[in-house]
C-alpha cells in the first residue's frame, strides 16, 4: 500500500483555510484504510498542535503519523552535539522538541550551537545577539530553509529568511535540517518499516518537498496550490514523478 506523506503549509492548508482538493483526497485514503503521514518545516507548532490545525480543517490526524523539522532537528542535535551549551530562537515546537530528548537551552551570552525556528515575535535586537553568538564561534542550525510561506493575504518571510540574514552577518553557512533533507522521510521509513519503494511525497514547494523526496529515492506529487508555480516546476532540470494542479486529478488506482 502506498505511503502518502503530505506536507501541510500550501499542499493540505493556508493558513487557517483548508484546500479543499487535498482534503477530499486525505479523506478518501482514510477511508480506504491507508492513513497518511504529515511531514513539515514548520517548526513553531508541537505535534499536538499540528494536529488541532489538521482537525480544524477536517483532517483527524493521529501522533504517530505526525513528523517535523523541530522533531529532525532535536534528534540531530542529540546525536551530533549531545553535550553543547544551546541557545533557541524559536517557539513552541523547537523549544519542546528539544526539551522532549533532554537537552538544556540556555539564554545568555554563551552558546556552541544556536538553533533558529520561526519566531513570528522576533525582534531586532534578538537578532543582532543572534549574529553576534554565531561570531563568536556558534554552530547555525536552522530547523529548515524555507525562504516564505503562503497564507490566506499572500506569502509570508520564513525561518529560511531569518537564518540566512543571521549567516550572512556572520559569514557563516548555516545547516539546514529539515525539507529538503530526507530526514523526515527517513524517519518515516525506519519507525513505520517502510521503503522509499513505498513513500510518495506530495508537496507544493519544489525546493523543500519535491526535492525531499527525489532526495530520498521516492515517488513525487507536485501541486500547484502554494509556493512553486507549475511553470515554474517544468523547467527543472529534475521533475516529479507527477505534476497537477490539485489532487482532484490523481486516481489512486494508478500510481
Amino acid at each position: 500500500m502506498n505511503a502518502y506523506c503530505f506536507d501541510l503549509d500550501g499542499t493540505v492548508y493556508r493558513g487557517r483555510a483548508g484546500i479543499d482538493s487535498a482534503i477530499r483526497f486525505i479523506h478518501n485514503l482514510q477511508k480506504d484504510g491507508n492513513e497518511p503521514f504529515y511531514i513539515t518545516n514548520n517548526s513553531s507548532k508541537t505535534p499536538q498542535q499540528l494536529q488541532q490545525a489538521l482537525k480544524d480543517v477536517g483532517i483527524d490526524a493521529p501522533l504517530t503519523h505526525i513528523y517535523s523539522s523541530a522533531i529532525a532537528t532535536a534528534k540531530y542535535i542529540v546525536k551530533n552535539y549531545k553535550e553543547a551549551v544551546v541557545q533557541v530562537i524559536g517557539s513552541d515546537g523547537i523549544r519542546a522538541a528539544l526539551e522532549n530528548e533532554g537537552i538544556a537551552v540556555r539564554d545568555d551570552e554563551h552558546g556552541d550551537v544556536l538553533v533558529m525556528g520561526i519566531d513570528r515575535k522576533i525582534d531586532y535586537a534578538r537578532l543582532g545577539k543572534a549574529c553576534i553568538l554565531v561570531q563568536n564561534g556558534a554552530k547555525l542550525i536552522g530547523t529548515n530553509e524555507d525562504i516564505k510561506f503562503p497564507t490566506e493575504q499572500g506569502f509570508l518571510p520564513g525561518n529560511g529568511s531569518f537564518v540566512r540574514m543571521v549567516g550572512n552577518v556572520a559569514g557563516v553557512e548555516p545547516l539546514f535540517i529539515g525539507k529538503p533533507s530526507p530526514a523526515m522521510l527517513e524517519m518515516i521509513a525506519e519507525e513505520h518499516g517502510l521503503s522509499n519503494e513505498d513513500l510518495i511525497m506530495v508537496g507544493d514547494n519544489y525546493d523543500t518537498d519535491i526535492l525531499c523526496g527525489i532526495n530520498f529515492g521516492c515517488r513525487t506529487i507536485h501541486v500547484n496550490t502554494g509556493v512553486t508555480p507549475t511553470a515554474v516546476v517544468k523547467t527543472q532540470p529534475i521533475q516529479p514523478t507527477y505534476l497537477v494542479e490539485n489532487l482532484d486529478e490523481i486516481d489512486r488506482a494508478f500510481l
